[in-house]
């Protein structure tokens, strides 16, 4: 999330998300942040005293009964609204700078304290309160924590009990072997069941406009290649990931209108077991697309499906606004030449050239404000205001600005010759 101005979901926008996913035959299963990625929280005046590092809003502190408390308030809040749910994703991925605020030097300073032990008891603090409550709830946590633990600490401290982990991993690459190891590990300290997770959109750049779908499908493909391989009894599903920010600080990724496509592919894929040209075939047909491209960017074929609109407009902003604009004001030998950033601060030019520049930085300008007034219209009938803005300030403002400022130059150095 933005540190700007947020608008969460209200009550009666959650209850019609989860009709209609009840009518579409989707499970919700709810995750909320309860030891690592709390800025959404800890950014706050009011819990600042429950970060774990002072300077730092992201990991909680887990020596203070207030920071159980606020976890379970935020817990019972999400439940309220989601009755019925078999699993509870309680997070604890990333809790960097675990172990360096002042109670938890202390506490480790103590012989039979150590960073494991501090991790674990957050986690079964959390995984039990769930329990005790919701006893016909599975709490779901992400393994990044987990990994690095000894099979003898896993064991002995019963956290497999509580908990079914989340093995994630969204490289097209992965390491299909060591992921079978860690699936093995896991089993052998007790885990009944566990998930993997891959990733459709939002993990290949922290600003990233344009999902690279051979990416994702890549990464899809590895980890089918890992449930073939690991103890199948263990694995209750594969989760697609598809992330909208690196944090809650970061900029928006990719918007959801632009990973569908990927989505589509890396389901039939997973569904069909590998992606074939009759796979191909299906995904083109649901997203209304006459040939889909996986290796590159699509320029021409932008499909039917919900959000294509949306796709189309930003992909012909990724692909030519900044280019345009670069070509006009870097390449075009009459601004270069005539109207450099000297001339610029200086009001200079030759009047013979302004007919060279001025008609063609209008109609450029002309061009791309009706684009973005076209693609502002699409975002706002899928997103809040806020998210619009912030969009369109990251990829199209700093561009036109550049535009705008040589045309407001041009028309200093004119009136400066009058």
């Amino acid at each position: 999330m933005p540190t700007g101005i947020l608008r969460a979901m209200s009550p009666t926008e959650i209850k019609e998300i989860l009709h209609l996913a009840k009518l579409h035959e989707l499970e919700v299963i709810p995750l909320v942040q309860t030891f690592g990625h709390m800025e959404f929280v800890l950014k706050h005046k009011q819990f600042s005293h429950l970060r774990e590092v002072e300077l730092f809003p992201n990991a909680l502190n887990p020596h203070k009964e207030e920071s159980l408390a606020l976890v379970s308030t935020m817990i019972s809040q999400v439940m309220e609204l989601h009755r019925g749910v078999r699993w509870f994703h309680i997070g604890c991925d990333e809790v960097y700078y675990l172990g360096e605020g002042e109670m938890s030097k202390k506490w480790l300073q103590q012989e039979q304290n150590n960073m494991v032990k501090l991790c674990l008891s957050q986690m079964k603090a959390v995984a039990s309160h769930v329990v005790i409550h919701h006893p016909n709830v599975k709490p779901i946590v992400w393994d990044d924590m987990l990994r690095g633990i000894s099979e003898e600490c896993l064991t002995e401290s019963g956290i497999a009990q509580l908990v079914e982990p989340m093995i994630w991993d969204y490289v097209e690459d992965m390491d299909v072997h060591a992921k079978v190891l860690l699936m093995d590990k896991y089993r052998k300290c007790g885990f009944p069941k566990l998930w993997v997770a891959s990733a459709f959109k939002g993990a290949t750049g922290v600003n990233q406009s344009l999902t690279v779908i051979s990416h994702h499908l890549k990464n899809n493909i590895q980890w089918l290649k890992v449930a073939d391989s690991g103890p199948a009894e263990m694995l209750q599903g594969i989760v697609l990931t598809g992330w909208q920010r690196y944090d809650h600080f970061s900029v928006l990724c990719e918007l959801l209108p632009m990973g569908i496509p990927s989505l589509a592919v890396c389901l039939q894929a997973l569904k069909n077991g590998g992606y074939t040209d009759h796979v191909k075939k299906i995904v083109e047909k649901y997203l209304g697309m006459s040939d889909l491209e996986i290796n590159s960017f699509m320029s021409e074929n932008f499909g039917t499906f919900p959000g294509s609109d949306v796709f189309a407009l930003i992909t012909q902003v990724s692909f030519h606004l900044r280019h345009s604009v670069d070509e006009l004001l870097e390449r075009n030998r009459y601004v270069t030449g005539w109207f450099s950033p000297y001339h610029r601060k200086r009001k200079m030019i030759h009047p013979v050239m302004i007919q060279y520049i001025q008609p063609d930085a209008i109609s450029l300008l002309t061009r791309w404000n009706a684009v973005i007034q076209e693609l502002q219209a699409a975002l706002e009938r899928i997103f809040y205001p806020d998210a619009v803005e912030e969009w369109l300030e990251e990829n199209t403002h700093p561009t036109i600005q550049k535009l705008q400022q040589l045309l407001q130059d041009l028309d200093a150095a004119i009136a400066a010759q009058s």
